[in-house]
């Protein structure tokens, strides 16, 4: 979001403080678009937020009743006019480095929870670092990262986990079948290229992009592929909230690929959702001593199932069903083989948890 100023019109107010309405930043950008819809679905009115008010009002075909309200995160009195009525903000308008604290310090003046989707560790890094103080103070829940990367893996080692105390290590295996980004994954993997960070030896470094290429026993349908070692979200929630030395992550070499070359397209969709046809499943492996337990994930279009996480989490804390005020990470926040559970078979298609 730049610094476009912010003009009150008619249709930017009228949003009551009912619990029902959500202020969703970067409303129409592609995952955006999904949490509209998904908030939608669920009977929430969502407040589209943006910086280009012809692409806020474009929008109106999905949501006609909408109200409609431009800010920037360089005008601090624009985004508490976006957020104001509003019960909870979702922040899905990456670069999350440029963004996600400015939202939610106007999250923290409306009093509402702050939830975003960044795959970029070291804003979900900084929020925790920073925030957890005066998250406690106003009585609200911060999440970074709730979405595919972040979110899922979080919640499936947390549910792995169970009445597990601790970890010696945590592994998360990423297979997807294709990854065509969007632009504003083109645009963050360019903002924090250099920048991406491990979890080894109880502390998060940085992560050693010389590392080769080895085989990796994905649960079927994809099986033995190579792979290599993957920095995400998951690496800095995780320890924030679970006794681990090791978060480990790995994914296989397709989609890797795919998100290297320039000549690999957008995503298109595929279904009348707007889902693209990729298809993802994610490993949690915890081990403590000479034990392990497992919990796999399974469905289709990563960036679409963001929108049924971050939402749930909302819903989730518009009910009363999160922890105490803070900064949480998705598996400390909610019950989480309750949230997986949740959301199969509509949107995970595959779900095993320990029994």
């Amino acid at each position: 979001m730049s610094n476009a100023p912010s003009t009150p019109t008619a249709q930017d107010a009228g949003v009551r403080s009912d619990g029902r309405s959500v202020a969703v930043v970067g409303a129409y950008g592609h995952t955006g678009r999904f949490v509209v819809a998904e908030l939608l679905r669920r009977g929430v009115t969502p407040v589209l937020v943006g910086r280009d008010r012809e692409k806020l009002e474009a929008l109106r075909g999905l949501a006609p009743e909408a109200p409609v309200r431009v800010a920037s995160t360089g005008d601090a009195a624009s985004l508490d006019r976006a957020l104001a009525g509003a019960s909870a903000v979702v922040n899905s308008a990456g670069p999350f480095l440029d963004t996600a604290l400015p939202v939610a310090d106007a999250a923290l003046r409306a009093g509402i929870p702050y939830l975003d989707v960044a795959a970029e560790q070291g804003v979900s890094a900084a929020l925790f670092d920073t925030y957890g103080e005066r998250a406690r103070e106003a009585g609200v829940v911060i999440a970074p990262s709730l979405a595919f990367y972040g979110g899922l893996g979080d919640l499936l080692a947390t549910a792995a986990l169970g009445e597990w105390p601790d970890a010696d290590e945590i592994t998360l295996a990423y297979a997807l079948d294709s990854w065509h980004p969007t632009q504003g994954t083109r645009r963050t993997g360019e903002s924090n290229a250099g920048q991406h960070l491990v979890y080894t030896g109880g502390e998060l470094r940085p992560f050693d992009y010389s590392q080769d290429a080895f085989p990796w026993d994905f649960p079927e349908p994809f099986g033995t592929q190579e792979a290599s070692a993957f920095a995400t979200a998951d690496q800095v929630t995780l320890p924030r909230h679970v006794r681990t030395s090791e978060v480990r992550a790995v994914m296989n070499l397709a989609p890797l690929r795919d998100i290297r070359a320039e000549e690999t397209p957008a995503p298109e969709p595929a279904d009348a959702e707007g889902r693209s046809a990729q298809t993802f499943l994610v490993e949690a492996v915890v081990r403590r001593g000479s034990q392990t337990r497992r919990a796999v994930a399974g469905g289709r279009d990563i960036y679409a199932v963001t929108a049924p996480l971050v939402v749930e989490a909302v819903m989730r804390l518009l009910d009363g069903r999160g922890k105490a005020p803070g900064v949480r990470a998705a598996g400390e926040a909610f019950d989480a083989a309750d949230f997986l559970r949740a959301l199969t078979p509509e949107h995970l298609t595959r779900l095993e948890l320990p029994s």
